[in-house]
């Protein structure tokens, strides 16, 4: 993500001589009414692992698979979701088996992992060093251990199926997830709810009008800036702009924003918030856009400072708005630690928050 330094294709992770004490897959205390879904609930096939990573990656080389590792946290209803729907399903789970080894890792956890230069941290402090965010996070390594895709948060089964397939195929020598996506849709290959149509677009009240002119546009403007990126055919986007983006609570939230919308898909020149000249596609080709609808959102100087790039509920896009457009993504790098905060400040006031809503 441009928020934070990319991470290096090549994760100078993965290994040493010394293993942690205790397998990946072992429940640790967890404090009164949470849950762990990464360890207690985890499937019994994901791999248990002493997070000595150049070993696990051998162990996987020597079976004919790739590594995947899963960043979980406690009481994450999104990891819940990926384990239950989609390795609830048959084929998604028997593909993952034959394919991968799984290693569940906790972003807030203690247990030591080491890395291929020797060096030995531990959990949370190797998914702060790779820019964790979201859980659940999936790193998908190949055989020299580099990241050939990293899905951040939640991919519904069917998108979720087409990763799998690009990693398991080796489909990153032939270009990027993005394109695999692309292709596939071309060929009639992808499952979608959303009825196919050419001219299906989406309209976000108050946003900055097309061809988009971000830098001029916003040249006296003191607000963070909302892009939102989302294809003509795509059912996550139906939910977030005829759902979740009508909620009185978003409009708010939505208020204290510079608001633009793109389609990664579309060739109309534009100028990016930083004053460069290219084509929508050509920009979100550069900002790595591989999911629909992303939220990137950028500062008043042009930089972007976060972005989303799975599926979420209103909680986590309106908290994700007021991350940027209160300042915290500043001093609070961890937007998990933020969205901690805001359930439990809510919940003191009276106002628990469903996560799921």
């Amino acid at each position: 993500m441009k928020y934070l330094l990319p991470i290096p294709l090549t994760l100078a992770l993965l290994a040493g001589a010394t293993h942690a004490a205790t397998p990946a897959g072992t429940p640790t205390q967890l404090e009164a009414g949470l849950v762990n879904p990464g360890a207690i609930d985890k499937p019994a096939w994901f791999k248990e692992s002493f997070l000595d990573l150049r070993d696990d990656i051998k162990e996987a080389n020597a079976a004919n698979k790739r590594t995947v590792l899963y960043f979980y946290q406690d009481g994450c209803p999104y990891c819940t979701k990926l384990i239950q729907e989609n390795f609830g399903k048959e084929d998604i789970t028997a593909k993952t088996q034959k394919n991968f080894d799984v290693i569940a890792i906790n972003m807030w956890g203690d247990r030591n992992v080491t890395d291929v230069d020797g060096k030995e941290t531990t959990e949370k402090a190797f998914a702060a060093e790779l820019k964790v965010q979201y859980t659940p996070t999936m790193l998908f390594l190949d055989e020299a251990g580099k990241v050939v895709l990293r899905v951040n948060g939640y991919y519904a089964p069917d998108k979720f199926e087409m990763a799998l397939d690009f990693v398991a195929g080796k489909h990153e020598k032939d270009g990027s997830f993005k394109d695999y996506f692309a292709k596939l849709k071309a060929d009639g290959k992808t499952d979608s709810k959303v009825a196919a149509t050419t001219d299906k677009t989406y309209i976000l009240p108050a946003a900055l009008p097309a061809p988009l002119r971000l830098q001029d546009a916003r040249k006296d403007s003191k607000r963070p800036l909302m892009v939102v990126f989302a294809q003509t055919e795509c059912d996550t986007c139906d939910e977030l702009y005829n759902d979740i983006f009508k909620r009185k609570e978003l409009a708010y939230s939505l208020s204290n924003l510079d608001l633009a919308q793109a389609n990664p898909d579309d060739n109309t020149k534009i100028q990016t918030p930083d004053g460069k000249e290219m084509t929508v596609a050509e920009w979100a080709k550069t900002l790595e856009i591989k999911y629909s609808p992303s939220l990137v959102f950028f500062d008043t100087a042009g930089k972007e400072v976060f972005r989303t790039e799975a599926y979420f509920k209103a909680f986590h896009t309106h908290g994700a708005m007021d991350y940027v457009t209160s300042g915290a993504y500043a001093w609070m790098p961890e937007f998990q630690r933020y969205l901690q905060h805001r359930r439990e400040a809510l919940a003191a006031h009276g106002f628990p928050a469903n996560l799921m809503e």
